[in-house]
């Protein structure tokens, strides 16, 4: 598996795996956001299959999601790996169910739930 900036010609599978994962999307922003190199995704080395998609605002993590079937096998872990190799700096806001994947990977919450989602902070020492 090969982890990197996706290209225009992604879009399509980088919408697909957000819609899967339920998260709000909005073609025009992931198209701005993977000219802006803000869009990292993991792809299959063999096939050149789209597994999971992370796109950033900024320093802020606005979706990340892997594809049903490729659920538990590391692969959101390397993608926020890369944006963390990418920013100085990286907030994310998630399902309190989720928070677990976010300790793992270093992020540290902050302030207190706010509408049922809560906030993390990830900083390298």
């Amino acid at each position: 598996m090969l982890v990197r900036s996706a290209d225009s010609t992604e879009h399509a599978a980088v919408l697909s795996i957000l819609d899967a994962a339920a998260l709000q999307t909005d073609s025009d922003q992931i198209r701005e956001a993977i000219e802006r190199n803000d869009v990292f995704v993991a792809v299959a080395t063999e096939q050149g299959t789209v597994l999971g998609a992370l796109v950033l605002s900024g320093a802020e993590i606005t979706a990340v999601a892997v594809r049903p079937g490729r659920r538990g096998q590391g692969i959101g872990r390397r993608l926020v790996a890369e944006a963390q190799r990418s920013r100085k700096r990286l907030v994310a806001a998630f399902d309190p169910k989720v928070e677990p994947f976010w300790q793992a990977v270093g992020f540290e919450r902050v302030g207190t739930a706010e509408a049922d989602r809560l906030r993390a902070v990830w900083e390298p020492e």
